[in-house]
């Protein structure tokens, strides 16, 4: 059912289609027999599934990755497709229009998406309110953070520093996001000295708080074994809690598509099934590297249960999903926890 609606979706403009089908969800999810219709065909309710990680509980451990509901509008809707957590963003302090359009692109031979949406968001205030009328506060919610894309590198912690102000009370843990390839110059807050300063400031503002809020760093594909061993080194100097690995990559390398398609489409992240070898390559090197000491999420490829299950025998210890579920749609969601129970059983 799901291939035919897609195949008739995949016509259309991908961010256009985005926005119609997340329009969709929301209708369905104020009318009382279509949300129970829904949680009823795509959620696993087992207390098996029950997984704890950084303090947090979640009713299960797959979640949907930031960029998929960037303004927290959808959560509700969203958390009936049977997800375990739903991570929002990428939020900044200022609300942004995002790179110019058309920026969102399917390679369909590759199962794969080119980005360069930019961080288009309503900025935190909007966003803050939208997690404030949420009615589904069960399910938990990341708030995936960064810069505006006019403040310079040397003023970016002020950004990080005001989103993480801002939605403190609202999300259960937060990813600072220094590895969108969409940004200009983003990327360079992952070198060492400035990311260590970020993380640094971050974790002070953090033990100021009652009670602190676990902090991840999302981390870009591309880098090589000695940034990664660098970004072992900054997760135990600022005792940040964890890793999210990986964002999307620039890399062309083997794919499917033709490369003259691939090079018109111009710049951007690609996600889905390019990434998913090299994200569970990162994940086992990080967990032999830091002796298992680094609690990782995984992302990236993940398109069906064996995906999920290679990454979370990698190292990982939940997973989220973006590319997969716009292909294979919210039964892959289902598919995940029913194969983890089977584990369990």
């Amino acid at each position: 059912m799901y291939k035919l609606l897609r195949s008739i979706l995949f016509l259309f403009d991908a961010e256009k289609v985005h926005h119609f089908v997340m329009r969709g969800l929301y209708l369905c999810n104020k009318f009382v027999l279509t949300r129970k219709i829904f949680s009823a065909s795509f959620t696993v309710k087992n207390p098996k599934l029950e997984t704890e990680f950084l303090g947090i509980k979640f009713a299960n451990p797959v979640g949907l990755a930031a960029g998929f509901d960037k303004n927290a509008q959808f959560t509700d809707a969203l958390a009936n497709c049977g997800f375990g957590f739903i991570e929002i963003g990428t939020v900044t302090p200022k609300a942004q229009g995002g790179n110019e359009k058309p920026r969102l692109f399917r390679l369909k031979k590759d199962h794969a998406i080119v980005n360069r949406m930019g961080f288009n968001n309503a900025g935190m205030e909007a966003i803050k309110k939208s997690l404030i009328q949420r009615k589904n506060k069960k399910i938990v919610i990341g708030g995936n953070i960064g810069r505006n894309k006019l403040t310079s590198n040397e003023d970016a912690k002020l950004d990080y520093l005001q989103c993480f102000e801002a939605l403190f009370d609202h999300v259960d843990y937060f990813v600072v996001n220094v590895s969108s390839p969409n940004t200009p110059n983003l990327r360079e807050l992952q070198e060492k000295e400035p990311l260590q300063a970020l993380l640094e400031s971050l974790q002070q503002q953090n033990l100021q708080q009652k009670v602190a809020k676990p902090i991840l760093l999302k981390i870009a594909p591309d880098l090589n074994s000695s940034q990664i061993d660098e970004i072992i080194e900054i997760v135990n100097n600022t005792k940040i809690d964890g890793l999210i690995v990986a964002n999307t990559t620039t890399s062309r390398e083997n794919l499917q598509t033709d490369s003259k398609i691939v090079e018109k489409l111009g710049a951007g992240g690609v996600s889905g099934k390019p990434l998913a070898l090299r994200s569970t390559q990162m994940i086992k090197y990080i967990k032999d590297k830091s002796n298992g000491q680094i609690p990782m999420i995984a992302v990236g490829g993940i398109h069906s249960a064996q995906d999920a299950l290679d990454k979370l025998d990698a190292g990982a210890t939940l997973v989220q999903l973006y590319t997969g579920f716009i292909y294979e749609g919210p039964a892959l969601v289902k598919s995940i926890n029913r194969a983890l129970l089977k584990r369990k059983n």
